[in-house]
């Protein structure tokens, strides 16, 4: 629909008594006519970004202003950034330039406009050309000029810290072994880095919902924080930026030196080579400082949760259960992962079918994935199958030998117990990157996705066996065939070579040594 056609419902309803459903039903629209635009014929509207911009500014009630706000971020922002081809990393840009300059021009946004002048940027064409600058540079260092201190921003989603930042974590330190190094991110990350003593966590948190100030608001923090930490000055630090959203990929600036790497990891060269994201990331560091090598993810969690952990999975073990698999079906906010509530109960129940298995359930976070969690167990308790649910420190109690515990836990809780299973089976979330981390063989159902490059640039990585089973769910959900979709995951579970059992797991890995294989030698298949 015409943008002008936009403007005066959307002027009708900014004039009149806002109804929080029709101005969602609006801001979803516009959002829709962009993408539609852009895929349609390759036009960029500008005119429908601003409408969002508007109408995610106007309201004073937050809860107003944030209905736009997931408009924009949920339906054009996203939807770019998972595309992984050229031209929407181009279109991303110019969205959260345009975005990011029409906030600056609002009061809300008076302190937006002073740090990005702060920085030489005083117009929508400067930052846009210094955020192509930034995604298009080839980084080349001087290993043999070692930083005093390296700063690493998170991913902010927590499977990409594991894939990504613990892959830099590693390499970096080996090639600079007396640098101090600091990690900014969310308070989770203590949960699975927490345990590397080399490694020193400044706590930031990032709005994934709520308006657009909210969503700037740890940018704003971070810059706070690398003025502390470049106190003694930038000239010996290096700041790394994965692709963060802290940054908003690379569109707002971070630092003033040139000592700032920042790894773009929707470059469109990736597509031709199929590599996962930790392969991709060794292969970036390869080429930043002329020094080939390669790790895995890894993860470092603090041995007293490492210790709980296996004294659960050990009691379950003496019990008399053979086979122990972690299971997690979380999809982090993101509904289209998931194949259904019913295939899921029959994939529990296909698992459970073998004498002395336990399956040990993560409840997962929020209320919906507990709600979840209670039909499962509904269903197993139905089908007469043991079942408990219970929290990970709980010591009350009997211990199942054989059926299905649903553990109350956090992620760091949960990633000792998939460390101390003998499988891992979930959705395309954080935790396929937390098993492949451990060593745990990982299956992973993806759903939700039928672009390859995604599926191929988001498996998991590790030295263990990671199989993934793909369901179309896009073209025909309402006919997914659920059970042959459970039969092809326990025939890809039986497809695997049998492995000795499982032996304690190590809290920090032993680095690898410098001359590795290439990831492709060493990828399993």
């Amino acid at each position: 629909m015409d943008p002008a056609i936009y403007r005066k419902r959307w002027h009708k309803l900014r004039d009149g008594k806002a109804d929080p459903e029709e101005l969602n039903l609006l801001a979803r629209q516009i959002a829709f006519s962009f993408i539609d635009k852009h895929f349609q014929s390759g036009l960029y509207v500008a005119e429908y970004i601003d409408l969002l911009c508007q109408m995610a500014t106007f309201h004073s009630k937050a809860e107003m202003s944030d209905i736009a706000s997931s408009a924009l971020f949920e339906i054009v922002v996203e939807k770019l950034c998972d595309d992984f081809e050229d031209l929407p990393v181009e279109v991303y840009s110019r969205v959260m330039c345009q975005v990011v300059s029409y906030c600056r021009t609002v009061p809300a946004g008076k302190s937006l406009d002073a740090r990005l002048t702060d920085f030489g940027v005083v117009s929508p064409e400067e930052l846009l050309r210094r955020a192509i600058a930034t995604h298009t540079r080839q980084h080349r260092r001087d290993r043999t000029k070692p930083p005093r201190r390296i700063i690493l921003l998170s991913r902010v989603t927590i499977g990409a810290d594991v894939a990504i930042l613990s892959v830099m974590v590693q390499r970096l330190r080996r090639l600079f072994p007396e640098a101090d190094m600091v990690v900014i991110g969310n308070r989770k990350l203590d949960d699975l880095f927490g345990g590397n003593p080399d490694v020193r966590i400044r706590e930031l948190s990032y709005a994934r919902r709520g308006g657009l100030f909210e969503r700037f608001a740890s940018w704003h923090a971070t810059l706070d924080i690398l003025n502390q930490e470049l106190a003694e000055g930038e000239q010996d630090v290096l700041v790394v930026d994965p692709d963060s959203r802290i940054s908003q990929l690379g569109v707002l600036p971070m630092m003033h030196a040139d000592n700032y790497l920042f790894f773009n990891t929707r470059d469109h060269m990736l597509t031709a080579n199929g590599h996962c994201m930790a392969e991709w990331t060794n292969e970036w560091i390869n080429g930043v400082f002329g020094v080939p090598d390669f790790a895995y993810p890894t993860i470092w969690v603090p041995p007293a949760v490492m210790t709980a952990a296996k004294t659960r999975i050990d009691a379950s073990r003496a019990a008399g259960a053979r086979r122990i698999v972690a299971m997690n079906l979380g999809v982090g906010q993101n509904p289209r992962k998931r194949v259904g509530l019913e295939f899921e109960k029959r994939l529990l129940r296909a698992l459970v079918a073998v004498p002395g298995t336990v399956v040990v359930l993560d409840r997962g976070f929020g209320a919906d994935e507990e709600e979840r969690c209670d039909l499962l167990m509904a269903d197993i308790n139905e089908q007469g199958i043991p079942g408990v649910q219970r929290s990970l420190a709980a010591t009350e109690g009997s211990v199942l030998s054989h059926g299905v515990v649903a553990l109350s836990c956090g992620i760091g809780e949960m990633a000792a117990l998939i460390a101390h299973s003998d499988e891992y089976i979930g959705y395309d979330s954080a935790c396929q990157h937390i098993a492949a981390a451990v060593r745990t063989p990982t299956l992973t159902i993806f759903a939700g996705s039928n672009n390859k490059n995604f599926i191929r640039r988001w498996s998991a990585c590790g030295d263990t066996d990671c199989r993934i089973v793909h369901v179309n769910t896009l073209t025909d959900s309402q006919h997914v065939d659920v059970n042959e979709v459970v039969a092809r995951v326990m025939h890809e579970r039986a497809q695997r070579t049998p492995e000795p059992p499982k032996q304690a797991v190590q809290e920090i890995r032993t680095p690898r040594p410098a001359a590795s294989p290439t990831p492709r030698e060493i990828r399993k298949q």
